[in-house]
């Protein structure tokens, strides 16, 4: 069975939320009301809510980097990944950790960059050359 997943989650402002992830992402806006809104998130539902974000924390280790716990994000294959990471560069983003790969050459090889939304929510976009090879051990 193939599922979709649903995130809710907290940001101060719509507006900002709107031009964030409907402009920058490329995400088509749902349904909203006047505290929430709705996006198909890479066909994915994500409902952003007024309120305050998750507390996070530079907890988790990426090679020797250390990134924000909780995030959330994508997987992509490596072109929409690399369109992505274009998109994201050309509109000022300023990267936890820049679009790089990791892993190279062993089975879990990987592209990933780290971001954050207006409000700190943070992001982690994953790209592959073949999503077959996501659980690769």
């Amino acid at each position: 069975m193939k599922s979709l997943f649903h995130f809710a989650f907290n940001v101060t402002d719509l507006a900002a939320a709107r031009r964030f992830y409907g402009g920058v992402l490329g995400c088509t806006e749902g349904r909203s009301t006047d505290t929430w809104v709705d996006f198909d998130f890479f066909s994915h539902q994500i409902s952003l809510h007024l309120g305050e974000p998750f507390k996070t924390a530079r907890t988790g280790h990426v090679g020797d980097k250390l990134v924000p716990m909780p995030h959330f994000g994508l997987v992509l294959a490596l072109p929409d990944w690399q369109a992505m990471a274009e998109r994201l560069t050309a509109a000022g983003t300023d990267f936890i950790l820049e679009p790089q790969m990791r892993f190279e050459g062993q089975s879990g090889e990987q592209w990933t960059m780290f971001f954050c939304d207006p409000f700190g929510n943070p992001l982690e976009i994953k790209g592959f050359r073949s999503l077959e090879t996501i659980y690769a051990s």
